[in-house]
């Protein structure tokens, strides 16, 4: 029986694509719409490869990205002047921007609460706002994707590797996720790097199952996963018990 972890909880495809903007550094108002339909498609397979439950919306977008694409290799007609700055990325450019100053500040309101909670005004408040602000400096939050970015790393490294294993027994997402438990029962934090390579059966079913299993610990809060800069190595931390 297949485990299936659904994505609601996670990013949607406007993330994805600002993922991929921030990721290839490219300009959001003139975003090469060849390179990120291709890397689009390439995390729609890899999440389809790890069964995740993807929602319509990310098949929609990719749909939309494949006709953009082709609407710009197409020769353009001879049309009246008016109609020949038509670019077809502008709809989506301006739904990008949109969602990124939307989400910019929903970030930032989400800092300033988490800093309100942390910061006591009756107690050495001048201590508490250099820790909280030294905290977010150290560490930033990982989304998905960074997530499935590091997985697909992992997974290139391994293609060349000599295979010398005949037999592979089955590693299951409940394996795994008793496996990480146990991994970090006496740690503090470990990178996801560390992780994998002390998977105990090298196989590529086994690293996906490690990989299911850590977003599930992640949904219901067993673990955090953190990373000091953008698509810098990621961090898995055991959350504080606050008393």
């Amino acid at each position: 029986m297949a485990y299936r972890v659904k994505l609601r909880n996670f990013e949607g495809p406007l993330d994805l694509l600002l993922f991929l903007i921030k990721k290839n550094e490219v300009d959001i108002y003139d975003i090469p719409i060849a390179l990120l339909t291709r890397q689009y498609l390439e995390y729609i397979h890899l999440m389809q490869k790890l069964d995740l439950d993807l929602a319509s919306d990310f098949i929609l977008m990719a749909a939309r990205l494949i006709r953009i694409k082709v609407q710009m290799l197409l020769p353009k007609p001879e049309l009246e002047e008016v109609l020949e700055d038509f670019d077809p990325r502008q709809e989506l450019i301006d739904r990008l921007v949109e969602y990124k100053k939307y989400k910019e500040i929903a970030f930032d309101l989400s800092r300033r609460e988490s800093f309100r909670r942390l910061h006591f005004v009756r107690q050495f408040p001048e201590a508490q706002v250099v820790d909280s602000a030294n905290e977010e400096q150290i560490y930033g939050q990982v989304s998905l994707f960074d997530l499935l970015a590091a997985f697909n790393e992992s997974i290139k490294k391994r293609e060349n590797e000599p295979i010398h294993q005949v037999y592979r027994p089955a590693v299951s997402v409940e394996d795994q996720l008793k496996f990480i438990k146990s991994f970090l029962k006496n740690l503090d934090q470990v990178s996801f790097t560390d992780l994998l390579l002390h998977v105990h059966i090298n196989t590529n079913s086994a690293l996906v199952a490690t990989f299911l299993a850590l977003l599930e610990l992640i949904r219901n809060g067993s673990v955090i996963v953190k990373q000091a800069s953008p698509f810098s190595e990621l961090w898995i931390f055991k959350p504080q018990i606050s008393n």
